[in-house]
């Protein structure tokens, strides 16, 4: 959905993106890469208004430093 602005599975168009965010206390769609509330990886939402589905997405700068803050890989 985030490059198409299709759903995958009704194929509407009709897509909204909801921006990630950190709030106090770590609310807010993120992950946490430190102590700080200032540490953080935004996780954007795109949804489809026709049937509901919803993926999240982080972009791509923000990867490295999911990599380097030691959140766990499995």
């Amino acid at each position: 959905m985030k490059e198409t602005r299709t759903c995958p599975k009704c194929e509407s168009k009709d897509i909204i993106v909801i921006d990630g965010t950190s709030g106090a206390y770590g609310t807010g769609n993120n992950i946490k890469t430190g102590i700080s509330h200032y540490s953080f990886v935004k996780v954007n939402r795109y949804v489809c208004c026709k049937c509901g589905f919803t993926e999240e997405w982080v972009d791509k700068w923000d990867i490295g430093k999911l990599q380097t803050s030691g959140v766990a890989h499995r």
